[in-house]
């Protein structure tokens, strides 16, 4: 990851702050941090960082405010912060524009992990014709998608699906963005869907569907597939 990489904390932990202000700068990241998420906001458009992480459990506004605001002028990565017992939380962030979370305590590694893979995407063309993850390679001008090198038959959904997943490659989708991309508003809470569907893939691009290798589960939240 290139040196110099400016990150915006937003938490109200001094702790975490000092944390993450230690192991990030001593990885050639340049640091800004935030207490509040008013103040946050604020910072995000002086300082213009190239990543944000921002704990959703503020002291003045709420968290997903922060990335509802900050999305309504920045498309920069954020990555949000959760207690283990915010699930939904997490979701609605993500719905309203996260690309990513790392659930407390978290190690910093993990935390990297997932900054790498969202600077990753934020460098890299959404408008990929061929993209690959491992051996599996979704081709959109085609609309072929093949798997160690073995052309697989999708049906037009399954391949949708594929492609949604793809074009967000590392970066977990919930199930209310992935009903929305692949059928539809009408459908918001039909997850049954969703799961059928990923079985259906699993089944004919993984090696093993009982323990897929690109088609990850985030419990509760939705689907990542792996940018390996």
């Amino acid at each position: 990851m290139q040196k110099g990489m400016r990150v915006l904390i937003i938490d109200d932990e001094p702790q975490i702050r000092k944390l993450l202000k230690v192991a990030l700068g001593a990885h050639g990241y340049d640091i800004d941090e935030s207490a509040t998420g008013v103040d946050g906001i604020s910072r995000a458009a002086t300082f213009k960082p190239d990543i944000l992480i921002i704990d959703l459990g503020l002291p003045d506004i709420d968290g997903k405010d922060v990335v509802k605001a900050i999305r309504e002028w920045s498309q920069t990565p954020i990555i949000v912060l959760t207690a283990r017992d915010q699930e939904q939380e997490k979701i609605d962030a993500l719905d309203v524009g996260a690309d990513d979370y790392v659930t407390k305590p978290f190690s910093v590694g993990e935390l990297m992990a997932r900054m790498r893979v969202s600077l990753r995407r934020a460098a890299s063309s959404e408008h990929e014709p061929v993209i690959t993850c491992g051996d599996l390679v979704v081709d959109l001008v085609q609309r072929r998608v093949t798997a160690a090198g073995r052309e697989v038959k999708l049906t037009p959904t399954e391949y949708e699906l594929i492609k949604i997943l793809a074009q967000h490659r590392g970066r977990v989708l919930t199930h209310k963005q992935l009903l929305k991309a692949v059928w539809g508003t009408a459908y918001n809470e039909d997850t049954h869907y969703i799961r059928v569907y990923i079985g259906q893939l699993r089944r004919k691009i993984e090696d093993n569907p009982t323990q897929p290798r690109h088609i990850i589960t985030e419990s509760g939240v939705g689907y990542r597939l792996m940018d390996h």
